[in-house]
Order: C-alpha cells, then sequence, then structure tokens
C-alpha cells in the first residue's frame, strides 16, 4: 500500500460535556483500501465519522484528509475538499422532494459549471454504476424500496468522482441478500474506480466480505488490524463480538 496515507487519524479527543467518548484515537487509512470501524453502542463510530468529515469539530488531535489538515482550515476550504469525498448516512438522506436523478445533481450543481445535459447524462452514468435501472432516475426517494435508496445515496456520494467515500451501517435495513448484494456493489465500485472506503458498520458479514483491516473503537481508543488478527485478540469486546452467536459468519 502507498506510504502516503489518503487519511491521518491522530490523538483524537471527543467529549461531550463530562463525557469522554475517544481519547487518543490514532490510525491511518490506506489509499485504496477498504476499512471497517466497529464498536460498541456509545463508542462514537457515527461521531469519528463527523469529525473527519468535517461536521463535528473533536476536543482535541488532529484529522489530515488528503494531504489537508481538516480542522486547520477555514470554513470555506472545507467546503472545496467536500468535493474530494463522498459520504452515505444510513438513511440515505436523499431530498424526499427530488427525483433520483435530481438528488444526484445536487452537489454538481453546487459545486461544478456545466451545462443542464452534462449533469443529466453524468447522473444516469451514476445511476447506472450503482446498478439502478435507467428509469429510477425519474422516481421519487418514496418510490423505492430500501435497498434502492442505499444505492441512490450512493450513486449521489459518488457524483463528484471522489477520492474517497464514507459509508454510515450501509447494509443496516436490508435483508440478508440485499445487504450481500450491497457488499458487491462496494467492493466491485472500490476496485473498479480505485477507490478508497471508509465503512461504519456492524455487520460482519460486511467486514468479512470486503474489509482489507478494521478499526475497532474500544475502552475510548482504537485497535487495527486484519479480521484474522482480530479473532486472536484476547480483548473481552473483541472476544464476543467476533466469536459471541451472531459471528457464525467469520467463525466458521
Amino acid at each position: 500500500m502507498s506510504s502516503d496515507p489518503i487519511l491521518r487519524i491522530r490523538d483524537i479527543v471527543t467529549r461531550f460535556g463530562p463525557h469522554t467518548i475517544h481519547d487518543g484515537v490514532s490510525f491511518d487509512v490506506e489509499r485504496g483500501e477498504v476499512i471497517g470501524v466497529v464498536g460498541g453502542s456509545g463508542t462514537g463510530k457515527s461521531v469519528l465519522l463527523r469529525e473527519v468529515i468535517g461536521l463535528l469539530r473533536p476536543a482535541g488531535g488532529s484529522i489530515e484528509l488528503l494531504g489537508e489538515d481538516v480542522w486547520s482550515m477555514s470554513p470555506k476550504e472545507r467546503i472545496a475538499l467536500s468535493t474530494s469525498f463522498g459520504v452515505l448516512f444510513q438513511d440515505g438522506a436523499l431530498f424526499s422532494s427530488l427525483t433520483v436523478a435530481e438528488n444526484i445533481q445536487v452537489p454538481m450543481r453546487e459545486h461544478l459549471d456545466i451545462p443542464p445535459k452534462m449533469m443529466d447524462e453524468l447522473a444516469a452514468l451514476k445511476i447506472a454504476m450503482v446498478g439502478l435501472a435507467p428509469e429510477a432516475g425519474g422516481k421519487l426517494p418514496s418510490e423505492l424500496s430500501g435497498g434502492m435508496r442505499k444505492r441512490a445515496g450512493l450513486a449521489r456520494a459518488l457524483a463528484l468522482d471522489p477520492e474517497i467515500v464514507f459509508l454510515d451501517e450501509p447494509t443496516a435495513g436490508l435483508d440478508p441478500i440485499g445487504a450481500a448484494a450491497f457488499d458487491q456493489l462496494v467492493r466491485d465500485l472500490q476496485q473498479s474506480l480505485g477507490l478508497t472506503v471508509y465503512m461504519v458498520t456492524h455487520d460482519l458479514d460486511s467486514l468479512a466480505t470486503i474489509t482489507d483491516r478494521i478499526a475497532a473503537l474500544v475502552d475510548k481508543q482504537v485497535r487495527v488490524g486484519t479480521m484474522a488478527e482480530h479473532m486472536e485478540d484476547d480483548h473481552p469486546w473483541l472476544h464476543e463480538y467476533f466469536h459471541g452467536p451472531r459471528a457464525r459468519a467469520v467463525g466458521g
């Protein structure tokens, strides 16, 4: 892997009032890898994601994304940086009053100066990339299944051809067949586009199928390793997570 990580997280401290959520979280994300971020309830998986993408300021530490120090930048500079990454939030976060194609075009309208016809063509391309039928572009989010909404949200995350995508619980709410299909889509896109994928998940099947490494938030810090390395770790939470009753997907 590259010696120049796409993301450097150093000594992150996160507090909400008297409660410390992260106390010295540090790890790198290498270009081209799929990294899964796991942890028990309250360990701040989604909070850390929001700190990385510039939505929530940590109490301490530094975050360097694509060579830029996220929290030393001006708000205007952070907006410019946001064109280099895409985000799929857990619920898809699509605008309910816009069609799928219009949702995909939102970041294009905000950041690109291109004619409407080209935007239509790019939206159609992104729709095809995520495995949706062409007619999905004209539908509202409410007219789609949960799995289709996730794909539409992913298409919007890919609208500006990002170098890295952040996925927050991408398979939550999907049945096992739909979740497996989404995992395969993410891996296929990662390989064909050379993407880096940062994926917050609790889904053991996803971790086993598509991640290269896993960052586990435990004891307010982080342990990073492969699936095999975590399965050998004797930390109580990790042992229960990877060897517990729902771990048959990775332990068989």
